[in-house]
């Protein structure tokens, strides 16, 4: 019997679709297939907990599944158009990709799932040549994301033989047409089944697919067409990404053999930690502790952002736990424009030790504490703390 969805996320059945996301996101990048290196039982959780995303984020489905089971959602078509009784790995990949990687789109990010994670199989003579893609992890601080940065990469790849510029025929020749399939690259053969005959397309045993063979090879690179290099690649990041985000430089990969169309650089982003703030999409959070006498009474102080430091006005009688928030000094919006805000959370720091003059002012405070101020002259509470500070000051 197949597992119960909201058991599958660790979500409640009266979950909000918030929270769905969030659990799908920590269970997708911990089973993700690219992080465990094609573990089937990863990946059939991967499948699964995609599967049930997709049917909980959606409120339809989610009330058919809810009054249904399992039966309420089978057949009808998810996200982008496929069965839940059909699941498969791409079609997870592109819940995925579509959600939480920014698949498509003008700023670079996502692209084609077999770029990223090498599927697709047959396709075209120009799809068989095509060269890899290459992957790199790339590191940002907090800073880096706020203002965007070019990164520099330096990579071993293959490239372009100079010698026969790529044809991997020797010089003075060049590649001839492949006899077998006439330079189609693809060999097609009738065959006789119970059901009548049928067409088999495969590629040519002869060229590999090309539709040319080399036969005086090019002496530096052996007929392939590509030699050994190391290479530089600077690699614009906009500013507002979030961890985990794939950035695509098309063509820059690995040239196919022969003069092949290039794969691609898929550049996955890997965002340190900044200590001091946590971060909730474009908004961050700051904890901020001040003394009790900045809480009592007020004061201006300074906070960091990511763009420097700005001022913070404590109103008289802050508590521990409250917020302040100021706007657009945030990380940018990905794509949208704007900033989110940061968000200052109050702590009011409570002194392990005090000198001895600090004792005789508190020891002073507790003493007007002792009497409760009279509701009708709340003020004058305030004042009577200030002075007997003021006292102790002189």
């Amino acid at each position: 019997m197949k597992q119960d969805f909201y058991d599958v996320l660790g979500v409640a059945k009266s979950a909000t679709e918030a929270e769905v996301k969030k659990a799908y996101r920590k269970l997708a990048m911990e089973c993700h297939p690219d992080r465990n290196n094609g573990d089937k039982a990863a990946e059939e959780k991967f499948k699964l907990v995609t599967e049930a995303y997709e049917v909980l984020r959606d409120p339809d489905k989610r009330a058919a599944y809810d009054r249904y089971g399992h039966q309420g959602v089978r057949g009808a078509g998810a996200g982008g158009g496929f069965s839940s009784m059909h699941f498969d790995l791409s079609e997870a990949l592109m819940v995925f990709m579509r959600d939480f990687g920014l698949a498509g789109g003008s700023s670079g990010f996502g692209g084609s799932l077999e770029s990223l994670f090498g599927g697709g199989g047959g396709g075209t003579r120009r799809d068989r040549r095509r060269g890899h893609d290459i992957k790199v992890g790339l590191k940002l601080t907090l800073a880096e994301v706020a203002s965007g940065a070019t990164k520099t990469v330096r990579i071993k790849s293959l490239d372009t033989c100079p010698e026969c510029a790529g044809s991997g025929a020797k010089a003075g020749t060049k590649p001839v047409q492949c006899g077998t399939c006439g330079g189609s690259g693809e060999v097609r053969r009738q065959a006789q089944s119970l059901f009548g005959q049928f067409l088999t397309v495969s590629p040519c045993p002869t060229c590999a697919g090309e539709g040319s063979v080399v036969h005086s090879p090019c002496l530096r690179c052996g007929g392939d067409g590509r030699v050994k290099t190391e290479k530089t690649i600077q690699i614009d990041v906009p500013a507002g990404v979030a961890d985990h985000h794939y950035l695509t430089l098309r063509g820059q990969g690995v040239p196919g053999p022969r003069n092949g169309p290039r794969g691609d650089l898929i550049a996955v982003l890997d965002i340190k930690d900044d200590p001091r703030f946590e971060r909730h999409g474009d908004d961050l959070v700051y904890d901020l502790a001040i003394t009790y006498a900045q809480a009592a009474l007020g004061a201006e102080v300074q906070v960091p952002t990511p763009f420097g430091q700005s001022t913070l006005r404590i109103e008289p009688g802050t508590q521990t736990g409250m917020a302040y928030r100021i706007r657009h000094k945030g990380l940018p919006r990905l794509g949208e424009g704007g900033h989110g805000d940061l968000h200052v959370r109050i702590h009011v720091w409570t002194p392990t030790k005090v000198t001895p003059e600090q004792r005789k002012l508190l020891e002073k405070l507790r003493e007007i504490e002792d009497a409760p101020p009279e509701k009708e002259e709340g003020g004058k509470f305030w004042e009577t703390i200030r002075r007997a500070l003021g006292a102790f000051g002189e």
